[in-house]
């Protein structure tokens, strides 16, 4: 004889701690969105700072240059000083910026102010405003605060999906293993909901990237060349997961999305000498001296293990960057 389960007792308790987590919700000044505080600005730089040296380490460390360091650094914290004008709060975080000795084209920030460039996707680029974009783009992930929003989604809908799921194990059966199945169903249900908001971040933060360059005089239509590149890379590697199946949106939905923003808000800029990219910079005094380097070390795929190996399982596809996610998660 099966045990009934006090299915009233259950959701009750589950929409309460639903309620209580909803009303610990704060307003992003950055993105003007509520969302809920899993972390404090103190918890998120201690993640940076303990989790910053392990990623350099698995992936190849950093450049051993420092004049490309310095570029790199410089260039960052001219993007990381305009936040101030949203939120200025997150100005006063420790930005670090790094260029890694990796193969792998990626990049990637970590709550804090920690933020990756790797020398294969540098290797890439043709301008200065293009590695602003990369750059921009992670300092977006920072700000927007999206490790923080993604635990929170994820316990949201987690919990969100529990009660439809009691509720299913209700409709099903009136025992416990059916409560089960259904509190199992709705978690699943859950998880891949949340991956839509895991897609509007990287949306989000190219919209953030393309702002923060065009503060500093940085031509925003860069952005778009950034998207192209990975658009040429992913096309290397063959096929790839159905959209609605990956953590991020393809190439062609943020070049379309960017162009929007571009016709929208950017107009002042086109034909506009006073928004560069300054191609012969980044040529002679970056790409002339990385290129005269010994090649990194070789990377291999995925392990499976640590957040790095997480982190360059995704940048097998270099249309799915960035790996803010995988790296926010440990």
């Amino acid at each position: 004889m099966t045990r009934r389960v006090p299915h009233a007792a259950i959701l009750l308790t589950l929409a309460l701690v639903m309620a209580s987590l909803l009303g610990a919700c704060a307003r992003n000044p950055t993105t003007g969105r509520r969302s809920l505080n899993m972390l404090s600005t103190e918890e998120e730089i201690a993640i940076g700072v303990e989790q910053g040296p392990v990623l350099i380490n698995e992936f190849g460390g950093k450049v051993p240059d420092p004049v490309l360091q310095e570029y790199v650094q410089e260039l960052g914290l001219r993007l990381a000083a305009t936040v101030e004008v949203d939120d200025p709060r997150m100005a006063t975080l420790p930005w670090e910026f790094t260029l890694l000795n990796s193969d792998v084209i990626n990049a990637f920030a970590l709550p804090g102010g920690k933020v990756f460039i790797s020398r294969a996707l540098a290797a890439e680029m043709t301008n200065e405003a293009q590695m602003a974009a990369v750059l921009g783009h992670e300092i977006g992930h920072v700000t927007a605060r999206h490790a923080n929003e993604r635990m929170g989604d994820q316990l949201i809908w987690g919990i969100g999906g529990a009660i439809g799921g009691a509720i299913l194990g209700g409709v099903i059966g009136r025992d416990t293993e059916s409560a089960g199945i259904g509190a199992a169903a709705g978690g699943t249900i859950g998880s891949v909901v949340a991956l839509s908001y895991s897609r509007d971040q990287e949306i989000e933060a190219d919209r953030l990237g393309m702002r923060y360059m065009e503060r500093i005089k940085y031509d925003p239509s860069a952005a778009i060349e950034v998207q192209e590149i990975l658009k040429r890379e992913a096309e290397k590697h063959g096929s790839r997961p159905p959209e609605i199946l990956s953590t991020h949106p393809s190439s062609e939905t943020r070049i379309n999305e960017l162009r929007k923003r571009l016709d929208k808000y950017y107009q002042h800029t086109f034909n506009n000498p006073e928004y560069v990219k300054n191609p012969e910079r980044y040529q002679r005094e970056f790409l002339s001296r990385l290129n005269s380097l010994p090649p990194p070390p070789k990377q291999t795929a995925m392990n499976g293990e640590g957040a790095g190996g997480m982190a360059r399982g995704l940048w097998a596809d270099p249309s799915r960057w960035c790996a803010h996610c995988a790296a926010g998660e440990h």
